[in-house]
């Protein structure tokens, strides 16, 4: 922040464990796919000595993992932490996927970090999804930055994406978002493009040229000066306007020069609050440079403007039973509070967890409570157990750095947590404590699957265990109505991981078939119905006939069955035997093969013998006299029917609402929801919305959410059902 000079990365590297919170940075990135972020980080990591120019590792001589491709494209759809040494300071470096399909590992990243760099591509704008996210950190008061990068692009305009930002993050006051340094180009290539190769500093009128391959700072001539001074005077202002000090803006106005240590100062301050957000500008190293353009400037910001551990607020904590608990805020001798905020399994060391220390000294081999609660919908089980730390390490890759204690404000990876899955709290076993869960995002994509073959179908459970203990975003089902298997997913990415990771990681091939809805089947009308099971041969014989009346009853009833027989026609003992049988055939359907609901059964008559009649007999005979009835009756295909609530932008209200009505569906209401956006409420058939969690991304282009609730069964429409019953029910 200071614009300080740095010739090396030689006092930097990777990190350690850290020895106080005030020493720690927490930071996240956060960008649509393809903005650079996992780029940046590896510029980062660069920059701070943790890999040398060759993209190995400074202190051991292997490979990197940032040399493999695969390893990159894993990284993509899920969050990953890179640790390293810059100034004194240890900096975690939290890297989250682009892809909306994984804001679970978004959401980790967020609540493991204390501050976040937006990536925004200077070719690609800002996108739908990471105005959301930024909201989101505005609503609990997140510091933010933002890194301009893609500057090599031929249509790179930092000038004008400074302008985007602006509007895209600043709300009522764009000038909050203002750039600190401005980028200085090189001479024009044949091609008529001019590459950026430095940076100007707004506060200090240093030139920090890159093209070297390492920063080197210099005095900028007096063309470039002026080139500054429009967009310097704003930022000052900015500054300014931000500052605890009252008597600052009028001292500017009156021409008074105002301290530069006083405006870095201020900056940082606003900064750490999260009500300035500075704009920068980064660009990976050129093949065989030791530094990417921006990346001091980066590193700097981080350590001077981003808060530390002690600045967050303590979480909310109770007991396991619910009881309020206080916990001061990242105290290291203070009572372990930790999160796993993220859960992954290795096939060499088992599962490894990313926690996160809130309070506390979290150490090797030490015994811990694991409490988790609150996901039991989703598949994971609610439990309190003791468990014993492995090893502590700083990951790097797929490397870990062995780390003697991880204190309150830090973040390591622990081994062999059995049972601990994401979201779960780590705690004294002898003070259990438990931290309210972050919020994710509900799976609305159903991905119906069976095992390939026997020996699958052996592992299947296990496997899809471990998966659902990774992803606190999947859910997992198992439909008694339908009898499959389903996981619920985010998107068709956030699928086909899934399923990648069964047949990969697990060992366990799926097979993928159509997601089923409950139908279901009722009586249009009254009908009745006359059930005669007589059989006479050699021996003992069967003999009962019931007669009974169907009618039909409102939705949510259930099947009623009441005994209006009169003068013992058919025995008391056999009446029950008659109830069993309608139920058993009700279950199996009258028409179309699924369940029938929502009608009261009366037997009225009947008749018996008093030696072949049996409870057997009368199970089969109300089974057929319901078959009867609705054989003279019209019967009804009953589809089930969701409450669905769409939060959209208003530009995109129109298009929702039409699509909404393509699907069958009733809009019963909209309202609006504050900052552009609308709350479109609407009933749907779900038979119309298994994909709708992909189909509105795209017509919302990834500005639009929504959840949905079961509300009821009602009558299909006639063609529709006459399509569904063609085929059979279980296919």
């Amino acid at each position: 922040m200071g614009d300080k000079a740095h010739a090396h990365p030689g006092a930097a590297g990777r990190a350690t464990a850290a020895d106080h919170p005030a020493s720690v940075r927490n930071v996240v990135l956060v960008g649509h796919s393809g903005s650079g972020k996992t780029t940046l980080v590896e510029a980062l990591a660069l920059t701070a000595g943790a890999v040398n120019r060759a993209g190995r590792v400074e202190d051991g001589g292997t490979v990197s993992d940032y040399d493999e491709i695969e390893h990159r494209q894993q990284r993509s759809v899920q969050l990953s932490l890179v640790p390293v040494d810059w100034d004194g300071y240890k900096i975690n470096i939290l890297d989250t996927p682009g892809y909306a399909d994984f804001v679970g590992e978004l959401r980790a990243g967020l609540r493991a970090a204390d501050a976040a760099l937006f990536v925004v591509s200077a070719s690609d704008g800002v996108d739908g999804s990471t105005r959301m996210v930024w909201e989101e950190c505005a609503a609990v008061g997140m510091p933010r930055a933002i890194v301009v990068t893609h500057l090599e692009s031929a249509r790179a305009d930092f000038e004008e994406m400074t302008r985007i930002c602006a509007e895209a993050f600043g709300g009522d006051d764009p000038d909050a978002v203002l750039p600190l340094y401005l980028p200085l180009r090189g001479p024009e290539a044949p091609d008529g493009h001019a590459p950026v190769t430095g940076l100007i500093g707004l506060l200090t009128q240093r030139l920090f040229d890159y093209a070297s391959g390492e920063r080197k700072e210099a005095e900028p001539g007096p063309q470039q000066r002026q080139l500054i001074e429009d967009a310097r005077n704003r930022l000052i202002e900015g500054i300014i306007a931000e500052s605890e000090d009252e008597t600052l803006m009028e001292r500017y106005l009156g021409g008074e020069e105002i301290d530069l240590k006083t405006l870095v100062q201020d900056l940082e301050r606003a900064v750490a609050r999260g009500t300035f957000f500075p704009v920068l500008a980064a660009a990976p190293a050129a093949e065989g440079a030791r530094q990417g353009l921006g990346t001091v400037e980066l590193l700097e910001l981080v350590t001077g403007g981003f808060p530390t551990p002690l600045e967050r607020p303590a979480p909310s904590v109770t007991t396991p039973d619910g009881t309020a608990r206080a916990v001061e805020a990242c105290d290291p001798d203070g009572p372990l509070l930790a999160e796993v905020v993220k859960t992954a399994s290795d096939p060499y060391v088992g599962r490894v967890s990313l926690v996160r220390v809130f309070s506390g000294t979290l150490r090797p081999d030490a015994t811990v409570h694991v409490s988790g609660h609150g996901l039991t919908d989703r598949g994971h089980e609610d439990h309190d157990v003791d468990e014993r730390i492995g090893t502590l390490s700083a990951p790097f890759g797929k490397q870990q750095r062995a780390l003697t204690h991880c204190i309150a404000g830090d973040l390591a990876s622990v081994a062999k947590l059995n049972r601990a899955e994401t979201g779960d709290t780590l705690s004294a076993k002898d003070d259990p404590l438990l931290m309210k869960p972050w919020r994710m995002p509900d799976p609305l994509l159903p991905l119906a699957i069976e095992a390939h073959s026997k020996a699958d179908e052996d592992k299947l459970s296990q496997g899809l265990g471990r998966l659902v203990a990774e992803d606190p975003t999947m859910r997992l089902e198992q439909n008694p109505a339908t009898h499959q298997v389903v996981l619920w997913c985010l998107g068709e990415a956030h699928a086909d991981v899934a399923l990648e990771r069964l047949r990969n990681r697990y060992g366990v091939q799926v097979d993928v078939v159509p997601h089923k809805v409950s139908l279901r089947e009722t009586f249009a009308g009254t009908s009745s119905g006359r059930g005669r099971h007589v059989k006479q041969s050699g021996g003992h014989g069967q003999f009962a006939i019931c007669e009974i009346e169907v009618e039909p009853l409102p939705n949510g009833s259930g099947i009623e069955f009441v005994d209006k027989v009169i003068g013992g026609a058919v025995p008391r003992q056999f009446i029950p035997s008659v109830e069993k049988g309608v139920r058993a055939q009700a279950a199996k359907g009258v028409a179309a093969g699924y369940p029938l609901i929502d009608v009261r059964v009366t037997l009225r008559d009947g008749k018996a013998h008093s030696v072949d009649s049996s409870d057997a007999a009368f199970q089969t005979a109300g089974a057929l006299a319901l078959r009867e009835a609705a054989a003279d009756a019209r019967i009804h295909l009953l589809e089930p029917v969701a409450e669905v609530s769409v939060l959209v932008g208003d530009d995109y209200v129109g298009a929702v609402m039409s699509d909404l009505s393509g699907r069958r569906g009733r809009v019963v209401g909209t309202e609006q929801a504050g900052g552009g956006h609308t709350l479109v409420r609407a009933e749907v058939p779900e038979i119309e919305i298994g994909r709708y969690a992909v189909d509105l991304r795209s017509i919302s282009h990834g500005t639009a959410r929504f959840d949905r609730h079961y509300a009821r069964h009602e009558p299909m429409p006639q063609q529709i059902a006459e399509r569904i019953r063609e085929r059979p029910a279980d296919s």
